[in-house]
Formats: C-alpha cells, sequence, structure tokens
C-alpha cells in the first residue's frame, strides 16, 4: 500500500490540456523495500522524479514544433513523461526512459488518464549499460545535468544509444553543468547552438535557462 500522497493536475501544451497524475509535493518519500536506495537514490531526492518542472513544461513545447515525423525518439530522465505522452499523442514513436523504480508506474497511470495505449518504457541508469533500448534519431531530455557527474555520464549515454544521423535537445535550467557537457558531446563530434528561454510559469514561478541542441551526422 502506497505511504505518500499524490494529486491530479492540468498541464497545457499547444493548447492541448494532459491531465498529470504526480506526487502532492517534493516532501514525499516511501521506499518500504529501499530499491530506491538501493540504486543511490536518497530520501532527499526520492520525489524529484514525480515533479512536474518548469523545465519539462519547457521540452514539451520545443518537441511539439520539432520534426519528428518517421524518427525513433528516446526520452532521457522522463520522470512523469509529459513530454513523452506529447509525442506519443502526435503518433511518434516514443520510449521514455529512467532509472526511479515508480517511474513507470507513473508514467502508465498518466497514459491511460490521458486515453493512450501504452508508452515504451526502458529503465536506464546512466552508469549502466542497456542493450536492450537500442539508438535513436531524436534524444531529449530535461534538467538532466544536476550534478556535476551527470556532464560525463549524460553524454557517454547518449553518444551510446545515438543512430548515425541524431539530434539532441536537452532543456537547462541553466545548472553550473552545461559548459562541461557541451565540451564532452563537441568531443564526441557533435555540431551544437542553443537558444535561451525566460518562462512564467501559472504558479508565478519562473523559469531561466537554454535549450540546448546538438546534431551529429554519419
Amino acid at each position: 500500500m502506497q505511504n505518500y500522497q499524490t494529486k491530479d493536475e492540468t498541464i497545457t501544451v499547444s493548447n492541448i490540456d494532459y491531465l498529470i497524475h504526480s506526487l502532492k509535493d517534493r516532501q514525499q518519500f516511501y521506499d518500504h523495500e529501499q530499491l530506491a536506495e538501493g540504486i543511490g537514490i536518497s530520501s532527499a531526492t526520492w520525489s524529484l522524479f514525480g515533479v512536474v518542472w518548469p523545465s519539462s513544461r519547457i521540452l514539451a513545447a520545443s518537441v511539439c514544433i520539432l520534426d519528428v515525423e518517421g524518427k525513433r525518439v528516446l526520452e532521457i530522465g522522463c520522470g512523469l513523461g509529459l513530454s513523452s505522452i506529447v509525442l506519443h499523442g502526435m503518433g511518434i514513436d516514443i520510449t521514455a526512459s529512467d532509472y526511479h523504480p515508480l517511474a513507470k508506474e507513473f508514467l502508465d497511470e498518466n497514459v491511460l488518464r490521458n486515453k493512450m495505449l501504452p508508452i515504451k518504457f526502458q529503465t536506464a541508469n546512466w552508469e549502466v549499460d542497456n542493450p536492450l533500448l537500442g539508438e535513436f534519431d531524436l534524444i531529449i531530455g530535461s534538467d538532466v545535468l544536476y550534478e556535476p557527474a551527470h556532464a560525463a555520464l549524460v553524454s557517454q549515454f547518449i553518444d551510446c544509444h545515438s543512430s548515425d544521423n541524431v539530434n539532441v535537445v536537452i532543456v537547462d535550467p541553466n545548472r553550473g553543468n552545461r559548459a562541461n557537457f557541451t565540451k564532452k558531446m563537441i568531443a564526441l563530434g557533435y555540431a551544437h547552438h542553443f537558444e535561451r528561454f525566460n518562462e512564467q510559469g501559472n504558479d508565478d514561478v519562473s523559469c531561466k535557462g537554454r535549450i540546448l541542441h546538438y546534431r551529429r551526422q554519419g
């Protein structure tokens, strides 16, 4: 029996409403089988997967205007899966991925609440190879560079699962690891550019940062 509180909220992306089931707030915690602890998720960070962050809204709005027709798409660190749900609703071949033990459960619930067919999901720890994941033509993520080690881990993970011709879109809310991540992506052969954003959410919380674009052609 779950020992945490949840809520439902409506998120509007490109004039379409999505019903999202999330944790009530960032104070929630429940890991009675120590599954999260076993993969390095502390009580302080346990709830982060289950919140609709401003950067995830930015990513969801950004993917709507990308040329994604016919592409295999991977969302890394999907959390509640907002962007994956948006792309799934557009008929795109999307795979969501995260390593939190409850990510798939919440994703599946959100898919049901939006009356969609299931979304493909893979557990993906950036420190561990996942040969079942495969390669993708577009890789997306939001706020995935929050630890210094993530610059190397995320760039290597992306490169491992990139097709010969790949685009990468990362929404970064001005984390301090962005420059190092870009250096590593350049070293791996990716061209890059960025665009700034400064958005005011419905809750009056502003989100500033950059939408990072990387591209490699085989």
